[in-house]
């Protein structure tokens, strides 16, 4: 059964850093993408970030590129996601997902991934 679990949300002031962690399981291999979405209250899910399935490749969407960077460690099937310099626009649920089709290119869209995990909370206030 696969699942994906993504926790180290929480609340920060801006310029501050959070890490966020996706945990996978129930996969044979580790040969897939993983991809960080988040969507803010009223707003479309958005890409993020994503991690080819041996780390070589990655992708960031504009507005995060600098700040953020996401790495994996298959031996632990973990993803992280390392948030610095966070702004107010940041915040949002960020969901981690799992892409098979897309394992040596990540995508950067949605359907281009097959699992979800259940998000965790981001905010950015002072």
């Amino acid at each position: 059964q696969v699942q994906l679990v993504a926790s180290g949300g929480g609340f920060v002031q801006p310029g501050g850093s959070l890490r966020l962690s996706c945990a996978a399981s129930g996969f044979t291999r580790a040969d897939y993408a993983i991809g960080w979405f988040r969507q803010a209250p009223g707003k479309e899910r958005e890409f993020v970030a994503a991690i080819s399935w041996n780390g070589a490749n990655t992708r960031y969407t504009d507005s995060v590129k600098g700040r953020f960077t996401i790495s994996r460690d298959n031996a632990k099937n973990t993803v992280d996601l390392q948030m610095n310099s966070l702004k107010p626009e940041d915040t949002a649920v960020y969901y981690c997902a799992v892409g098979r089709r897309w394992a040596i290119v990540p995508g950067n869209r949605a359907d281009q991934y097959d699992y979800w995990g259940q998000g965790t909370q981001v905010t950015v206030s002072s």
